[in-house]
């Protein structure tokens, strides 16, 4: 079919430009990667238009005459040279060229071809600079400096995100998840289709530098969860500080992201603490003078401290705000999966875990008071619609406490002598803890905390009275090379893994459409057609 042809010329034209990039550094090739920029960008372009039906139409679609051609026929060849090119384009963050030297025609004539194509190149480019019919572009290449990098990106998305079809798999998801390192010199074929090579340590550093943005961190997600060659080369840096800091600042300015954002970052910390590891190295790295954390002066703390104090951060916004079950659930796994490994905590990392407790102690006596207040209404009063929900709140709040209490646990029994700063956070407010040593829930989990709180009291007894803060840390550290490790209780090891949820495009697709709907450059539909997703949520 005629159709078949044009989908074909332009993912042809698109996957041509990286070869000729690679080889060639002359003047003569910079000019024409000036020229190709634009016809580039609107060849992307036109393919997320194509796709954009998906917009107007609340269920997920899974069929059409455009999702056909690009998922077979000629197209299914260029699937991993498209994903490549997608790629690279997003790893070079070039700049949108200067439209007067796009437009600039060669001193010397160039010829007939030159002209048509320069006529072409001017066509097309003057569209996006100078704005089509209700179009904002001038806005855009204001905001969006690296127009092509950000709509390869969108694209990659959206094709890494389409449905599989009955009779065969998204090529396209099957290119993201099995490409490989050029320095992978593995002589062994791959057994997955549509496979390609492309530089790791471009591609690290790049997804390092755009995490502020939704679409990058969201690239992030899907190479972390669905790429294991990609998760394995992440996980062998060692400069992952690069990486994890910019998902932290995300977590920290919770208030300013979209929940979608927030999630997103959380689950990639999830990701990263299923490797033992990583739980360990990020103990390892020391940081100096973190401007965006403005809480508390951080002069010098590890990675490891920070992750905590900013995971502690977002379960109490969440208690106060959002109340979200699900990230409650999703931080709580992040630190179990690193308690095992709690190295030398900073202090502040200490005091906030055990305030944390604090608070979810205070929230539960709270709740705990409100039930049996309504317990004791009025005769005649109908409070049985309230009970239910009392009766929920505070099942999720002991759970909470009970996973809070079994990350306390955890470190305790596995590096206790690796950190004297909770020992000592965990004395100076004992108090919290008596009212749960008898409680069904809590009682095996604080036979632990009692036997440590019991022998370091007893030390520091010993020790004399009116000591200093360094004098009674020196006595936690020598405390804890004399504790016998079979005074207490084994528990299973705590270890959590990410899972996708079923169908998992009920929340992608329209996650990714909603960012290409506000972010996409010189893309503007009505809002008025829009049924794939609320506006309030986009």
């Amino acid at each position: 079919m005629e159709v078949g042809w044009t989908w074909k010329d332009i993912i042809y034209g698109l996957v041509q430009k990286p070869n000729a990039m690679e080889v060639c550094f002359s003047k003569q090739i910079h000019l024409c990667r000036d020229i190709t920029y634009g016809i580039l960008f609107e060849a992307v372009t036109t393919l997320l238009v194509l796709f954009s039906y998906q917009l107007f139409h609340k269920e997920i679609l899974r069929d059409g005459h455009i999702y056909r051609c690009l998922m077979s026929g000629r197209c299914l060849f260029l699937t991993s040279r498209l994903v490549k090119t997608l790629l690279y384009n997003f790893i070079r963050q070039e700049k949108c060229p200067p439209a007067t030297h796009v437009l600039q025609p060669q001193s010397d004539g160039g010829g007939l071809l030159y002209g048509l194509a320069s006529g072409v190149a001017s066509g097309l480019w003057s569209v996006f600079t100078l704005g089509g019919a209700g179009s904002k572009s001038s806005l855009d290449q204001e905001h969006n400096p690296l127009p092509l990098s950000n709509q390869s990106l969108f694209l990659l998305l959206v094709l890494a995100n389409l449905t599989d079809r009955p009779e065969c798999p998204n090529p396209y998801r099957q290119a993201i998840t099995c490409f490989k390192n050029t320095q992978d010199t593995s002589s062994i074929p791959s057994p997955q289709p549509h496979t390609f090579q492309i530089n790791f340590n471009s591609l690290y550093t790049a997804l390092c530098e755009q995490q502020c943005s939704d679409q990058a961190t969201l690239l992030l997600y899907t190479l972390l969860h669905q790429n294991q060659n990609m998760r394995t080369y992440m996980l062998s840096r060692t400069d992952m500080e690069n990486l994890v800091m910019p998902i932290l600042e995300i977590l920290y300015h919770v208030e300013e992201r979209n929940s979608h954002h927030v999630y997103m970052a959380l689950i990639i910390l999830l990701i990263l603490t299923e490797d033992d590891t990583f739980n360990r190295s990020v103990h390892e790295v020391m940081l100096k003078n973190i401007t965006w954390y403005t809480e508390r002066s951080l002069t010098e703390i590890s990675l490891g401290s920070l992750l905590i104090l900013v995971v502690i951060r977002t379960i109490q916004f969440n208690m106060t705000r959002t109340r979200d079950k699900y990230l409650h659930t999703n931080c709580l796994a992040a630190l179990a999966n690193m308690s095992a490994q709690f190295r030398y905590l900073h202090q502040y990392a200490a005091q906030r875990i055990i305030s944390l407790f604090a608070l979810l102690s205070k929230k539960h006596n709270k709740v705990l008071e409100q039930a049996t207040q309504s317990l004791r209404g009025p005769l005649g009063t109908d409070d049985g619609a309230t009970l239910p929900d009392y009766a929920q709140d505070l099942n999720v709040i002991e759970e909470v406490i009970r996973m809070m209490l079994e990350i306390i646990n955890s470190c305790l029994c596995s590096s206790l002598h690796h950190n004297p700063n909770l020992v000592y956070a965990l004395l100076y407010k004992r108090e919290l803890f008596e009212q749960f040593r008898l409680h069904p829930s809590f009682q095996d989990i604080m036979q632990n905390l009692d036997t440590v709180i019991g022998f370091f009291n007893h030390r520091l007894e010993q020790a004399g009275a009116d000591l200093s803060v360094e004098r009674v840390l020196e006595v936690i550290r020598k405390g804890a090379v004399a504790l016998p490790k079979d005074r207490l209780k084994k528990f299973p090891e705590l270890k959590f893994k990410y899972v996708e949820e079923d169908q998992p495009e009920d929340f992608f697709i329209p996650y990714v459409w909603s960012l290409v709907f506000n972010s996409a450059v010189g893309l503007h539909w009505n809002p008025e057609g829009i049924e794939l997703f609320g506006m309030d949520s986009s």
